[in-house]
């Protein structure tokens, strides 16, 4: 490759030197001498000799590492290379903004915003290149400590609010309640759920796992929830005439209802979730699950509740209600069916059917369970602080609506 001596007449100002660098380390990897190879390029001889041998540390500031050539890797990197470091120096020297700089690297402007904060020097808030894939490189290895085990008084308080059976979710907003001015005390509940569940991390009590709500050992993904059949045939009052003031939470007294089955679908228990403030109540069913038995329990349970307090109720179309007709009767509270497999038209009761499986597992015998129990885990339940409800709990809004 031939080079040719640049025209000195010519006044370039400040500019990246990216080429030059590249042109003047061929040449010395070729024999060519510093000085020549400082002319041919057209840079002072200081500046090359510094692209050889690194900057001398001056005052507290550490010297760099020689500059040597780089290889270009091929194909595009998902972490910046020391290449893309040494561009980004060369263009903040010369005052270019982060858009341009990413623009030019093809890079999100974020990224190397990031990359500027993460990787300047600490005192002086330089940006240089060598120094800043040395602190990337350092970062690195994995794996790493994670916050909870570093902290052993957040670990405890975790700890304990697993114990009690509280979600993640609702553990780390506590933290920010309980902690606002220390964020070494926040964590995110993917944070938690990573302790719990990575293998490796000891940073939770690995039994700890049986206190989350799904009851898994691992992590599973998401799949679509089986579509269930309609199996309700009698003539019915829809969702779509249930009144407007049920539908957008506004008024108290609208209640949503389901059974969850014990083993072989021979026990159940009756669930039922007031949409305003999510309080919950279950219907104890120790004699069976047909009509008769569930139209029987509801009515004695909506009889503990003060009128204002039970308007509707919304059920799914399981055989289990072929009495609305005679519930509607004996309460004066109209039945309301969702749409065949619809189940979304009763979020609240489905979402917190999944919360009581941790007290009731699938394929026991919901027989077992006294009324006493029944009452015992609603008050639990009712006493969780919910994200739906501005973080208080159901007893807490159920409470400012009878005494307002």
């Amino acid at each position: 490759m031939d080079f040719e001596v640049r025209d000195r007449s010519v006044v370039r100002g400040r500019r990246s030197l990216t080429e030059e660098r590249r042109v003047y380390l061929q040449l010395v990897q070729r024999g060519v001498s510093s000085q020549e190879a400082c002319r041919i390029v057209w840079v002072n001889y200081r500046t090359g000799k510094r692209w050889r041998n690194g900057r001398a540390p001056s005052g507290q500031n550490v010297g760099a590492a020689p500059i040597t050539a780089v290889t270009p890797q091929p194909g595009p990197s998902r972490y910046l290379r020391e290449a893309d470091r040494i561009h980004i120096a060369d263009r903040l020297r010369e005052r270019a903004t982060v858009r341009q700089i990413s623009a030019e690297l093809g890079r999100s402007p974020s990224t190397i915003s990031r990359e500027i904060r993460r990787n300047r020097h600490p005192g002086n808030g330089q940006y240089r290149p060598h120094a800043a894939q040395a602190r990337a490189d350092a970062r690195r290895p994995r794996p790493k400590p994670g916050k909870i085990g570093k902290n052993r008084e957040l670990r405890v308080f975790i700890q304990t609010r697993l114990d009690t059976r509280w979600s993640p979710e609702q553990i780390c907003q506590a933290l920010r309640t309980a902690f606002p001015q220390r964020p070494e005390m926040h964590v995110v509940h993917e944070t938690i759920y990573q302790a719990l569940y990575v293998q490796g991390r000891g940073e939770l009590r690995r039994e700890l796992v049986r206190a989350l709500r799904s009851g898994r050992t691992r992590r599973k993904p998401r799949r679509q929830a089986q579509r269930r059949q309609p199996r309700f045939s009698t003539p019915m009052v829809m969702i779509s005439q249930r009144p407007a003031e049920a539908a957008d939470r506004a008024v108290p007294g609208h209640w949503e209802g389901d059974l969850i089955i014990g083993k072989d679908s021979a026990s159940a228990i009756g669930t039922l979730v007031e949409r305003a403030t999510r309080y919950v109540m279950l219907v104890h069913l120790p004699n069976g699950r047909n009509a008769e038995h569930v139209r029987d329990a509801l009515v004695d349970t909506v009889r503990l509740l003060p009128g204002h307090l039970m308007r509707s109720l919304t059920w799914d179309q399981g055989s289990e209600m072929a009495s609305h007709g005679s519930f509607t009767v004996a309460t004066d509270v109209p039945v309301y069916f969702c749409d065949p497999a619809s189940p979304w038209q009763r979020g609240s009761n489905e979402n917190t059917n999944g919360l009581l499986r941790q007290y009731f597992p699938k394929g026991t015998d919901l027989t077992a369970h006294s009324r006493e129990h029944l009452d015992a885990v609603a008050t639990e339940l009712n006493s969780r602080p919910r994200k739906t409800l501005g973080w208080e709990t159901p007893a807490e809004r159920l409470h400012k609506l009878l005494t307002a």
